[in-house]
């Protein structure tokens, strides 16, 4: 290879590297406020894990229509349950306006999970890239003491760990959980080092409450890490016809995110469940399918029965269901924050 060449490509990877520290962003909290940069943010968020009819890995190639679809409907945040380790694609979120809330798994068979320590590797790979906009550690694990050897106790343990950990290397996103509910006291204590409580609530169509519980409780930020509704009706019932249903799913999403953006002085936002319906989680991948189980699913509306293949907003064919308009209104109509 000759000097010149040589130079160009030198030349090409440091302006790269340039660029990219460049775009780097602080995400950083003041009191129950969330700031990108100084500037307060609200999530206005979905959980989004897209899989493609008759798969079951997450897949991005219908990502460029979902963007579009994400800006219209302002979306801001994207909650990942597991991490995005493709640059490309998360230049494009960025590129779109929305951020990442990245997760990381207890035991991913060594595929940045909490376990290995290898989910440290991501942080220092991808702190500095701007669309992130904070780490997650697990997704209400507080339901599962069986993946613990039957001791819970052992997961708060490794979540305060890992989150001191993280917080080592990266001094510029916070540190957030996903909790099953509200937790108590007790469980905040063994976890001082979480910055941030996302808390997935399904109390039917009215969060109201848990604001001013978890005001009572403790004085760190938190957000709705899951909420919404399916859009199918196992039973008539509460004046909703049985069988596909979407405006049930459509009224209890205006009234449970009406309810949480009424409360930003407590409440760093919300990521609805789900962004796009999920094929593979209840039976052949192929079609869809009724079903499902989720803990807590007696606080689903309206059935008290959770189809897990209905949940998004959109169907898997990208076509908008009637809860995609009532999060569009309610998102673009909350101007206080970016």
């Amino acid at each position: 290879m000759n000097n010149s060449i040589s130079k160009r490509i030198l030349f090409t990877v440091l302006c790269f590297a340039i660029l990219f520290t460049a775009a780097a962003q602080e995400v950083s909290l003041s009191g129950r406020q969330l700031q990108v940069n100084g500037t307060p943010y609200t999530i206005k968020g979905v959980c989004y894990h897209p899989v493609s009819r008759g798969e079951t890995q997450r897949s991005f190639e219908h990502l460029d229509r979902d963007l579009q679809l994400m800006q219209e409907a302002g979306i801001n945040t994207v909650r990942v349950y597991e991490p995005v380790a493709d640059s490309m694609v998360l230049d494009k979120l960025y590129e779109a306006g929305i951020r990442v809330i990245v997760g990381f798994g207890y035991n991913q068979n060594g595929q940045f999970d909490i376990l290995s320590e290898t989910c440290l590797d991501y942080v220092r790979t991808y702190k500095d890239h701007p669309a992130i906009l904070f780490w997650e550690l697990g997704n209400e694990y507080n339901y599962h003491p069986e993946w613990f050897g039957g001791d819970i106790n052992t997961w708060y343990k490794a979540l305060n760990t890992m989150a001191d950990k993280i917080q080592g290397i990266d001094q510029d996103h916070p540190v957030a959980t996903a909790h099953g509910e509200l937790p108590s006291a007790e469980i905040l204590e063994k976890c001082p080092a979480v910055d941030i409580w996302g808390m997935n609530i399904y109390r039917w169509d009215n969060p109201q409450e848990l604001f001013s519980q978890w005001e009572a409780i403790s004085e760190k930020p938190m957000y709705i890490s899951e909420a919404g509704a399916d859009s199918y009706m196992t039973v008539a019932a509460q004046g909703y016809e049985e069988g596909k249903n979407e405006k049930a799913q459509a009224d209890a999403l205006q009234k449970i995110l009406t309810q949480v953006l009424e409360h930003e002085e407590v409440n760093l936002g919300v990521a609805v469940f789900s962004f796009v319906d999920e094929w593979w989680k209840a039976g052949n991948p192929s079609q869809q399918d009724k079903g499902g189980w989720a803990p807590g699913s007696s606080g689903v509306p309206y059935d008290r029965t959770p189809n897990e293949e209905y949940w998004g907003i959109i169907d898997i064919d990208r076509q908008k269901k009637e809860a995609y308009y009532i999060l569009k209104t309610l998102f673009t109509n909350n101007t206080k924050t970016n």
